[in-house]
């Protein structure tokens, strides 16, 4: 909403809250329209009011690990995929454009080669890349102006992230146990708003996969940049992930997405990831 609002696009910004959570001062202004996109008759109504060029869907379930409790999978379905359903439907009677966000998730995580848009070694791990790979499947179904937008390793101002956490763990307990084989790149949700920006004015549609540039890394090697970048002079101990344990869900070892479809259809590619998270810490209060 930030990006669309400053470029001077009419827009409206939605979610299951009563308003905008984050950033208050500066979204104060914007529309905002509450809605369950799981409720198909709503998401008929509000966009079909709001009568759009183009659908920027960010909605998703996204606590991994509370996806896999039995007693949350209709909830996640609900989301992830009936939601997105809806939302497409719509679009396609509108014939307006779609924008699905979705993860890296939907891959097995296996081997140690980047994964290319178009792939489809799929085979996710756990319940929330299954329900986004099935969101996937129902946008293509449904829609033929659409794009999907692969991410990695998200982070930004608002909620919780993996950079708050480290940066809260080092000034708490002076160190950090970090996993050192997972593998991919971080994310910064800013840059990631401009590129969604640059995308729904074009008609370039497909699958594509955008992170931040720089290479890839593990969590231990992000982890060691943002204590340098800080200046914080916390130790870090890097841990496999099998020691590290203590999540529901499994996670993918090779998060690497090949980035290089944006450059050759025309969009500007993200920074690099080291840029990015200097950015950040300077906007942290």
């Amino acid at each position: 909403m930030r990006i669309l609002s400053r470029s001077g696009h009419d827009c409206a910004g939605s979610g299951s809250s009563v308003g905008y959570r984050g950033l208050e001062d500066e979204v104060a202004s914007m529309r905002y329209i509450q809605l369950n996109i799981s409720d198909a008759a709503a998401v008929k109504a509000v966009l079909a009011e709001f009568g759009p060029d183009a659908v920027v869907h960010c909605a998703a379930w996204t606590n991994v690990d509370a996806a896999e409790e039995p007693k949350n999978l209709s909830r996640v379905r609900a989301v992830n995929v009936q939601g997105t359903e809806n939302v497409a439907r719509v679009c396609r009677e509108l014939d307006c454009k779609m924008l699905y966000i979705s993860t890296d998730y939907v891959f097995s995580g296996s081997g140690d080669r980047p994964y290319e848009p178009e792939a489809q070694c799929f085979a996710p791990l756990n319940v929330y890349g299954k329900t986004k790979l099935e969101g996937e499947a129902a946008v293509k179904r449904i829609l033929g102006k659409y794009f999907i937008v692969r991410t990695s390793w998200l982070y930004g101002m608002n909620g919780n992230n993996f950079v708050k956490a480290i940066l809260d763990a080092g000034r708490k307990n002076g160190k950090a146990y970090v996993v050192n084989d997972q593998t991919g790149t971080p994310t910064y949700s800013l840059d990631l708003a401009s590129l969604i920006g640059e995308m729904i004015k074009s008609e370039f549609y497909g699958v594509y996969h955008a992170s931040n540039s720089g290479g890839y890394i593990s969590w231990y090697d992000f982890a060691r940049e943002i204590y340098r970048q800080a200046g914080l002079p916390a130790r870090l101990f890097p841990v496999s992930s099998e020691v590290y344990g203590c999540t529901k869900a499994r996670r993918p070892m090779n998060s690497r997405l090949d980035i290089s479809k944006l450059s050759r259809m025309g969009f500007t590619p993200l920074p690099s990831w080291q840029d990015a998270l200097g950015r950040f810490l300077k906007e942290l209060p």
